[in-house]
């Protein structure tokens, strides 16, 4: 498949779960009906970001991964001939909880999991209050749009797991957040066109929207497509409404790319063992 229609949805909190499931199946359908064959979520998509307090209420919005929400748009995607990315609250079983993301290909099977490896503890972000590290590695998915890979939020601050997806086949790797305008609007973008660059693959990145009754985070939107020459794949979204992001990404600029710059070939893991020392 030479060029992918792919989707990213950037959305404000409705107030319940139910809501967020349904506007997202609505998302879904609208890009389905614009062409789009990939799609992805935002962080925790079908809740408030309830990191920005530490109550244990909001354990209430964990479930099983696969589990109802999971089989829900396993049927959504079979029916539109979609590949899914559903970033979701896991429970593995009761206390053991992870900021998770489910990979659904476009007949509806589930191909399995990524969980959020590096979990921040800062003001507005408690969740090491909420999540346990990620411990399923990097897994790349096989699905009817080629190679996709997912790292969640916090996560793009960390240049391995990046590099990871990439020695594991990436060609397409989702970056869902949520993340504040005085905190981090400085580094939305320049780190993932750059690790696009660096690992020479596309990524699209979703943030988002709006101020929540929880906190004073100003989640501000702007997600984005970026080819592995770092360029954005047309513009950024909204800084502050929600919308349907569709963009055409042409999977032949890969080739090109990795042809001129062989950065997997001319690595050195030999001369890394320092970094992997604890």
């Amino acid at each position: 498949m030479s060029v992918i229609r792919a989707a990213l949805v950037q959305t404000s909190w409705t107030g319940d779960k139910e809501s967020m499931i349904k506007a997202h199946e609505e998302y879904a359908r609208q890009a389905a009906a614009q062409g789009a064959k990939v799609i992805c979520f935002q962080e925790l998509f079908y809740g408030p970001y309830f990191c920005q307090v530490q109550d244990a209420q909001y354990y209430a919005y964990a479930e099983s991964v696969p589990g109802p929400t999971t089989e829900r748009f396993q049927a959504l995607a079979r029916e539109l001939g979609m590949v899914m990315v559903l970033p979701m609250y896991e429970q593995e079983q009761p206390g053991v909880l992870y900021n998770t993301a489910a990979v659904v290909d476009a007949d509806g099977r589930y191909l399995g999991k990524y969980r959020k490896t590096h979990i921040p503890q800062v003001k507005g972000f408690w969740e090491k209050f909420y999540f346990r590290p990620g411990n399923l590695g990097y897994p790349v998915f096989d699905t009817a749009v080629g190679k996709v890979g997912v790292y969640i939020c916090y996560d793009r601050h960390f240049p391995e797991g990046w590099r990871a997806l990439g020695l594991n086949g990436a060609q397409l790797v989702f970056n869902p957040s949520a993340t504040s305008r005085g905190l981090s609007s400085y580094l939305w973008q320049l780190e993932q066109p750059a690790s696009a660059v660096a690992n020479e693959y596309f990524v699209g990145a979703i943030n988002r929207v709006g101020i929540e009754d929880l906190g004073d985070n100003d989640f501000y939107g702007t997600s984005y497509f970026a080819d592995p020459e770092g360029r954005f794949v047309g513009d950024t979204g909204d800084p502050h409404q929600p919308e349907l992001i569709v963009r055409d990404l042409d999977m032949e600029l890969l080739a090109t790319v990795r042809d001129r710059w062989q950065f997997y070939r001319d690595r050195r893991p030999d001369a890394y063992d320092p970094l992997t020392r604890a």
